[in-house]
């Protein structure tokens, strides 16, 4: 009788001490989670990126070949995709060609060298070439379309709520920014303005993604600094419009 009293107390204490032992080393390894988490957090904190990116670079430029492309995933396609829109500027802007010259120039050379050709090996009782269909492939250009569909409705979206006054801060930057495409725009041609603006997502990209490090901490610097300066133009300048008084009543 004594051996069987003793029994279930002895299993009592056994499962007290189990469970003692399992929430101290179930609070052990939380805190050994906290304490992984911590500076996972507070690197994470630490890095500034560039516009407040958080996706890789690649991701950034939406990935996919055209990235691969911008940042010479593969050299061969990059340089050659490069050399051939230099050779379209050349053409239209040093020799000064139009577009309906050189292509039917173009057309006019093929198909005099493939008519030639085909009469040839015809009169000397061959095969005619095989010549082969161009056809166009209608997804890629069904999407190259919607993704300028959605951003040009975006563009109209912001374009209307800084006509309708609601933030002062976005329409000044338009408003800039559209007077610098101006003055760029008298400078050169439309052709040369995107031609410009191709090299440059040919070597800004890739330049930035291996310096990404170093360029990061001087644009946080230069951020911090533009931030400061319109600081105090908003507070001497912007603060005094009426239209900011006004929204900073309804605030």
């Amino acid at each position: 009788m004594a051996e069987q009293s003793e029994n279930p107390i002895e299993s009592v204490m056994g499962k007290i001490s189990e469970k003692i032992h399992h929430d101290s080393s179930s609070s052990d390894s939380e805190s050994d989670s906290e304490k992984k988490s911590y500076p996972s957090e507070s690197v994470k904190d630490k890095i500034w990126r560039l516009f407040g990116r958080e996706k890789p670079v690649h991701r950034v430029l939406g990935g996919g070949k055209p990235a691969d492309v911008f940042l010479w995933r593969n050299k061969k396609v990059s340089a050659g995709v490069l050399g051939f829109a230099t050779a379209i500027w050349v053409l239209f802007e040093l020799v000064e060609y139009n577009l309906l010259t050189l292509v039917c120039h173009i057309l006019i050379l093929s198909l005099a060298l493939l008519f030639l050709w085909s009469n040839a090996l015809a009169f000397i009782n061959k095969s005619p070439p095989r010549i082969p269909q161009v056809h166009l492939p209608e997804e890629p250009i069904l999407q190259v379309a919607s993704a300028l569909c959605v951003e040009i409705n975006g563009a109209f979206v912001v374009l209307r709520s800084i006509a309708a006054g609601k933030d002062l801060k976005k329409f000044l930057i338009v408003i800039a920014g559209l007077w610098v495409m101006s003055i760029v725009g008298s400078w050169c041609h439309f052709l040369t303005l995107f031609y410009i603006c191709f090299v440059l997502l040919h070597t800004v990209p890739v330049i930035y993604e291996k310096f990404e490090d170093k360029i990061d901490p001087l644009a946080e610097k230069a951020t911090i600094e533009i931030k400061r300066q319109y600081a105090v133009f908003d507070a001497k300048v912007l603060s005094k419009i009426p239209v900011a008084a006004l929204k900073a009543k309804k605030v």
